[in-house]
């Protein structure tokens, strides 16, 4: 189950990644070093792509020296811009003015002066040793290194704040499930709701903990749960089996075809339920050993439950010689079985004529005990003991186990 909310995880996140770069702001750099800082373009470009190509207008001013100009900041009809001999390279928005908690002229004016110092400085370093091959290389690096440590130091931040937010669901979630094993050790008597509340509760709190760290990230949560709609069916190819455990847990939780402590058959599997969980359903074979069922074999497997009901039918079988008075050896089964400790008195004992074999006769007794397996192994031992000791206090023989019938055929 981590597995599948980790993977889960990591898919919005994938998804809501340009939800971020839409809504946030981008750093202009020339020669790798920051000049100022634009939000989305008006025509609908994100803030990122704004910034590039405004860093793509310098480069292309950069590659005629002479003619380069001071920036100028200039009022247009569609609004400030600041423009560099002649050529606009950046047009102020009022997104711009706003982040800036400012006015358009005076931000045009900011802009200029920002822009003059990076072209002086990005001039000298073309006019320098290495020229311009020299400077555009070292600016190429510098910029990448800028980008990366900028965006280093504006996700790790986001990131510290969304694992506490997760650390602090998780540890809310384990306390509120503490609680109702409390509660509910004291208001109810099925352990199977009980496992049923905590794990949807459980899972519910750390669901609402992911939208709210996918918050703290940066990230818009209706667009990573549009996103996760959007990937649904890609996950739950990838995910099938997980999926198919995780929804037949759901399914045995609240339909309840048998419950925790039953004593039930899964196939080859016998043991006792000690957890059904949202993954898989743990049994305690008599043995000792633990077994974990898939919830998704679970529930399309073939289960008899052996405590459903409070009571048992068992049987114990008896061969006799056909020279046995059958009167007296049904008499002393009976009686013997009546006797015998854990059966019950009411449905009675019943004793029948079960088989005519070649040379003995079966007789098989059936009573009612307890359904669970240690009382009904234990009865059954103490039928067989009690008919043995009542056969013997009744003189009826047994049949003789050295005695052999052996049939000679010729060969022909």
């Amino acid at each position: 189950m981590r597995l599948l909310c980790w993977i889960i995880l990591a898919c919005a996140l994938l998804i809501a990644v340009p939800a971020v770069a839409q809504s946030d702001v981008s750093t202009v750099r020339l020669d790798g070093n920051a000049v100022f800082q634009v939000g989305p373009a008006t025509d609908g470009d994100d803030a990122s792509t704004r910034a590039r190509r405004i860093e793509a207008r310098l480069a292309g001013l950069l590659r005629n020296l002479n003619a380069l100009a001071p920036p100028v900041a200039r009022q247009a009809p569609s609004g400030w811009s600041v423009s560099v001999s002649g050529i606009p390279v950046v047009t102020i928005t009022d997104r711009d003015a706003e982040d800036n908690v400012t006015t358009q002229p005076a931000l045009a004016k900011r802009w200029a002066l920002a822009l003059d110092r990076s072209l002086t400085r990005a001039r000298e370093r073309r006019l320098s040793w290495g020229g311009r091959f020299g400077a555009e290389t070292r600016a190429s690096a510098e910029a990448a290194f800028g980008r990366l440590t900028e965006a280093v130091f504006r996700i790790i931040p986001r990131a510290i704040a969304a694992l506490a937010v997760i650390l602090i669901f998780w540890m809310f979630a384990r306390g509120v499930r503490a609680l109702l094993r409390l509660i509910f050790r004291r208001t109810v008597d099925d352990v199977t709701v009980e496992s049923l509340i905590k794990q949807l509760t459980y899972y519910a709190i750390l669901a609402l903990g992911f939208f709210v760290a996918v918050d703290a990230l940066g990230f818009d949560p209706t667009t990573v749960a549009a996103g996760l709609g959007l990937t649904g069916i890609v996950l739950g190819f990838a995910l099938k089996d997980i999926l198919s455990n995780f929804v037949s847990g759901l399914l045995l939780l609240t339909l309840r075809p048998f419950k925790i402590g039953d004593q039930i058959v899964i196939g080859e599997l016998e043991g006792s339920v000690e957890r059904i969980e949202l993954r898989a359903t743990r049994l305690r074979a008599y043995d000792g050993r633990v077994m974990l069922v898939p919830n998704a074999e679970v529930f399309t497997s073939r289960i008899v439950n052996n405590t459903a009901d409070p009571v048992r039918r068992g049987s114990v079988g008896v061969w006799l010689g056909y020279d046995t008075d059958l009167r007296k050896a049904v008499t002393a089964i009976e009686t013997a079985t009546r006797a015998a400790k854990g059966v019950l008195e009411t449905p009675p004992p019943v004793v029948r004529l079960d088989e005519l074999g070649a040379d003995d006769l079966f007789i098989k007794v059936t009573f009612w005990t307890d359904s669970r397996r240690g009382d009904f192994k234990n009865t059954g031992s103490a039928v067989r003991a009690a008919v043995l000791e009542a056969f013997k206090s009744a003189d009826v023989a047994l049949p003789n186990p050295d005695t052999r019938i052996v049939t000679l055929r010729s060969e022909r």
